[in-house]
Parts: structure tokens; C-alpha cells; sequence
């Protein structure tokens, strides 16, 4: 492991293209849902101030929803948008706030509420917004899905709350992981799988268990994840550079291990994504006649998250806005 800061010194950078054959569509529900998202999220304490609220507000979270959730009802919609809400304030409040993103004894401490509310064994305190918003989210689930797709959302969320003591441990003695530890921990961190546990709920269908674990499957929502996860890295490497070094960022990862340049971890980015494409065509073109129509939906899904969400990235001002002026951005290709 090393320590690392980059400068964005040296002229203005370049986004690289990322090129995704999947296609671009948006929720018809995406602005009421949004507005609606926004005002439960406003009420529910989980945000520090009005500052705050007005930020997430211009961060356009619901976009992120409705396009990757293009052919959802209106119901699930919102509950989807209000999940990522949650994970989006859980990761500034938690993941990098000073109090509990730096102290990973302090994280620790916090995850077993959580875990109790998410199983049922215990309500949640009243004074603790992140537990109450949980539960409601919980109970909403439950509503629109069965008790096997309950517990693979749970399953998902401790993982993904387990890894967060991860992160803080590193930032904690200021370490940059390895790109082998990264890459494997990265699928976990960004909460990508909690969202893609949501996709057959959302969607009013059922993915099986011997489904959701094939290996073809899975093999494809691994790649799904990890293209999310890099896309999300070199779009928000300016914010995460500001509020924590970008030490969780495959861009520092790559130029901090490899001796790159911050142009050339980005493009090196840039083409980790390339290949991973490539690699999940091959891969979905390979599933053959056994797939059942739910699994064809998912893969979908799968799609359109990696396009919906390279398209929220590029329209947020929660990433935009935080790279020098000058920057070049490319058009989705």
C-alpha cells in the first residue's frame, strides 16, 4: 500500500470517451418521482441543513433512478429513487464524514443498529434517522417483493455496510490500496449489488435463487459492477479528490501503484472500461437458449445501469462542478 496526491496541474485534462452499446432510455416518471424522492429526503433528518438538501437537490439523484430503472412502475420507482437517496447520504454522512469515515473502530461500533433493524430484531431508535429511514425502506420492500428477494437485498446491504470499515481503516492510516485489493473490494463499496438486488423487485418479476447465483449471471453482474464502479471513478475523481484524496479511486489506485500521470490513469480507466464491455457482450451472447425470460430482464437491467448511470454522471452536478474549468468532457458514445 502506498500514500499519494496528484495535482491538476498541467493544463486542462480530458474525460476520455466511454463507449456503451446499451441503450439510453428514462423512467416517464422520472421528475414527480424525483420531486416527490426529494421531499421525503428533505423530512427524513438524514441531512445536515439546508446546504445540504440544496445540494442533493441540484445532484439530480433522481435522474440516476430513472434511467436506470427506465420501465418501472411509478411506485417502485420511488422506492428505488429513495433507496439510492439513502445510500447517497449514508456515503457522505458516514463514508466520508470526518466522525465515522476516518475512524474505522467508530464505524464499527454504528453497524450493528443497522444490522438489527435490517434483520427485525430490534426497533430503531427513534433519534437515529439513518435506522428509521432503513426500516421504512425495509417494510417497503417486503411489500413489493417476496421473502427470498427480501433477504438477497439484505444480504447485499451488510455487505456493503461491512465493507465500509474497510475504507475507513484505510483512511484512517492514510493507505491507498493495491489495484488487486481495490478491484475486488470496489464491487462491494460502491453498493452497486444492493441496487441491482432491487432491479427484478422493481420490475414486478422474480429472479430465481439458482438464477441470481449462476455463474453466467453472475459473471455478467460482476462486470456490470465493476464498469459501474470504474465509470464512477473517473467521473468523480475531482469530487473525491477534494473531500478525501481520492484514495478509494481506481484513477489514484492506478497512477499512485503504476507511476501514471493523472491523464494517463484516466485514460488507462478509460480503457479497463472498453474491455470490460467487451467482455460482457461476449459474456451475455454466450447465455444460450436456457436463459428464462427473468433472466434476459435482469441482464437488461444490468444494461441499463451501466448506460443510465454513465448519462446521470455526465448531467449531475455533484461530479461536473467539482473538476477545474477547462476540462473536456466527451459525449456519450
Amino acid at each position: 500500500m502506498a500514500t499519494s496526491e496528484h495535482s491538476f496541474g498541467g493544463g486542462p485534462l480530458r474525460i476520455p470517451p466511454l463507449p456503451c452499446p446499451f441503450p439510453s432510455e428514462i423512467n416517464e416518471h422520472a421528475a414527480e418521482v424525483d420531486a416527490q424522492s426529494h421531499q421525503w429526503l428533505a423530512a427524513s433528518a438524514l441531512l445536515a441543513g439546508a446546504d445540504t438538501v440544496e445540494h442533493f437537490r441540484r445532484s439530480k439523484i433522481g435522474l440516476l433512478a430513472a434511467r436506470t430503472n427506465p420501465a418501472v412502475p411509478r411506485a417502485s420507482l420511488r422506492l428505488i429513487n429513495d433507496w439510492y437517496n439513502w445510500l447517497f447520504a449514508f456515503d457522505d454522512a458516514f463514508c466520508e464524514g470526518e466522525l465515522m469515515g476516518h475512524r474505522a473502530s467508530a464505524l464499527a461500533r454504528a453497524l450493528p443498529p443497522l444490522f438489527d433493524v435490517l434483520d427485525r430484531r430490534r426497533d430503531p431508535d427513534p433519534a437515529d434517522p439513518f435506522g428509521l429511514t432503513l426500516r421504512e425502506l425495509l417494510d417497503r420492500i417486503a411489500e413489493l417483493g417476496t421473502p427470498a428477494q427480501v433477504d438477497r437485498w439484505r444480504t447485499t446491504v451488510k455487505e456493503y455496510l461491512f465493507a465500509q470499515v474497510w475504507e475507513a481503516a484505510n483512511r484512517e492510516a492514510d493507505l491507498i490500496p493495491t489495484p488487486e485489493d481495490y478491484i475486488l473490494m470496489r464491487r462491494i463499496t460502491g453498493a452497486t449489488f444492493t441496487c441491482f438486488a432491487l432491479i427484478d423487485v422493481g420490475g414486478g418479476y422474480r429472479l430465481e435463487a439458482e438464477e441470481w447465483h449462476h455463474p453466467d449471471v453472475r459473471a455478467l453482474s460482476d462486470l456490470a459492477c465493476d464498469l459501474i464502479g470504474w465509470d464512477n471513478d473517473l467521473l468523480s475523481y475531482a469530487k473525491e479528490r477534494d473531500n478525501d484524496k481520492a484514495r478509494h479511486n481506481l484513477v489514484t489506485v492506478l497512477a499512485t501503484h503504476r507511476g501514471l500521470t493523472l491523464q494517463d490513469a484516466l485514460h488507462e480507466v478509460a480503457g479497463m472500461h472498453v474491455t470490460a464491455v467487451h467482455a460482457f457482450v461476449e459474456r451475455r451472447a454466450r447465455l444460450g437458449a436456457w436463459v428464462p425470460p427473468p433472466v434476459r430482464r435482469y441482464v437488461r437491467g444490468l444494461e441499463h445501469w451501466v448506460r443510465g448511470h454513465i448519462e446521470f454522471s455526465l448531467a449531475s452536478a455533484r461530479y461536473v462542478h467539482a473538476w477545474p474549468a477547462g476540462t473536456r468532457w466527451p459525449q456519450v458514445v
